[in-house]
């Protein structure tokens, strides 16, 4: 049997650096260290930090009775107000905001600040939006379907912005600027998904074109690699969702002459390995 694994399955540069910075801070053992959120959606990462004394704060209210200590800015980012909190609160702040994320957060406060609306392609309820959404100075609007793009119904006369969630389906997103541009509206669109998601959607997609079962990779509340799933499930019927090697059925591939691996990007290398190496010696 052949085992393909994508080469950027794993860690994005973003989440190495956020991961870097925590594992980094928690070295010190004599300060409080919160990061707000789960610093990604991981959760071994996430339970190997709490054994080191890092705790995960869910709400500017858990903010707000902090007397001191340092708050890590996750990966996916925060809005503005949370940041001037942290400070207001005078507590310490290292930002592990991915570049791309604040890439985004530039471009929604500049462009707001100009009089446009901003309309986000993304999950409106995924952290990285809310995210962005607290950066827009001005109305912002969040669509994640095709049938919520048809259903958008924009009466001002301002021009609009368009933005994408760094994670998004590539072509999921071209098609629902397709969608809203034939509404006639004043637009500026703005690639906004990283290069890294491009280049792990293209590359999953492509492997699971010519493999018998794809195995995804990833937390459950990774959006990134519920896009990956959802992309190899449409070239792959037999598209398998683990979260770890306990979680895959290694019987109900023992049929198969190629299986393809691929991983969300806040999966560690480790969990990975596992799984391919499992896969190759079981089968």
């Amino acid at each position: 049997m052949i085992v393909k694994t994508a080469k950027t399955a794993g860690f994005c540069p973003g989440v190495k650096r956020a991961v870097r910075m925590v594992y980094e801070q928690a070295e010190n053992p004599s300060k409080e260290i919160y990061t707000y959120g789960p610093i990604i959606h991981n959760e071994q990462v996430v339970e190997d930090l709490e054994k080191k004394g890092v705790r995960v704060l869910n709400s500017e209210e858990e903010i707000r009775v902090l007397t001191g200590g340092t708050v890590i800015i996750r990966s996916h980012g925060v809005s503005k107000s949370v940041y001037d909190l942290i400070r207001d609160k005078g507590l310490e702040l290292v930002d592990a905001t991915c570049g791309f994320v604040r890439r985004i957060h530039e471009i929604v406060w500049r462009e707001s600040g100009n009089g446009c609306d901003i309309l986000i392609i993304g999950n409106s309820t995924h952290p990285e939006v809310e995210g962005i959404k607290g950066w827009c100075r001005k109305d912002a609007y969040v669509i994640e379907t095709e049938e919520e793009a048809e259903k958008f119904h924009y009466t001002k006369k301002n021009k609009l912005c368009i933005v994408s969630q760094t994670t998004f389906n590539y072509k999921k997103f071209n098609k629902l600027v397709e969608i809203i541009s034939e509404k006639g509206y004043d637009i500026l669109v703005l690639n906004t998904i990283c290069n890294a998601t491009e280049e792990r959607q293209t590359e999953a997609r492509a492997i699971a074109r010519e493999a018998d079962a794809m195995i995804v990779i990833g937390g459950r509340h990774s959006s990134n690699t519920q896009k990956l799933f959802e992309i190899c499930k449409k070239e792959c019927e037999n598209t398998y969702y683990i979260q770890r090697l306990k979680d895959l059925d290694v019987q109900s591939l023992q049929s198969m002459s190629c299986v393809g691996i691929t991983a969300g990007a806040s999966t560690p290398n480790n969990i990975i390995e596992e799984v391919q190496n499992n896969v190759r010696n079981e089968l």
